[in-house]
């Protein structure tokens, strides 16, 4: 028998999942980790049904958007691209002005009059920094659907924090070793 399946967890359970494709991975090589970041994001995008998600990264005043996973024909934003991180409801997650979990950004009052500046929808957005073991804040991770979710699911930024909290272990665990 499973020791996750005597704590309750079915195999199938998201949460056991990416944590278990994170750890597996711990003490691998940056291609072990680079090959599970892209299957947890595929895994989180399906679970929670949205169109994008990805980890970004604060680099020099821009937000880098280091992996990102969409469903097909929804390439809105490609891996290395950056904009400015002022701009980024990332960073307004980050500092506070905007909330993690915004069910809908077109009546949501902080977002409402920017969801049209972009050149696609944005519906629901789920927000949660990457905060390292030193208090550093490397990026966030993010989720986002095109259309507001019919039934949107808060519990689903619980999911967002705990792989955002895995992620940053990872990455404290990869600028440790030489």
């Amino acid at each position: 028998m499973n020791p996750l399946q005597d704590l309750g967890y079915e195999p199938d359970d998201m949460t056991v999942t990416i944590s278990e494709l994170l750890v597996a991975t711990a003490d691998g090589h940056d291609h072990a980790i680079e090959s599970a970041v892209p299957e947890v994001l595929r895994l989180l995008r399906d679970k929670m049904s949205m169109d994008v998600v990805f980890v970004s990264e604060f680099v020099d005043g821009r937000r880098v958007f280091r992996h990102v996973e969409t469903t097909p024909g929804g390439n809105v934003i490609a891996e290395g691209g950056s904009d400015p991180l002022e701009e980024s409801w990332c960073q307004r997650v980050v500092d506070g002005r905007l909330p993690q979990y915004i069910e809908n950004a077109a009546t949501f009052p902080g977002t409402a009059g920017e969801v049209g500046k972009y050149p696609f929808p944005i519906g629901t957005h789920i927000s949660a920094p990457i905060v390292l073991k030193g208090g550093e804040v490397y990026g966030t991770l993010c989720a986002f659907s095109f259309a507001p979710l019919d039934k949107p699911n808060p519990a689903d930024l619980k999911k967002l924090q705990y792989t955002a909290q895995l992620t940053a272990q990872k990455i404290d665990r990869q600028r440790a070793s030489p």
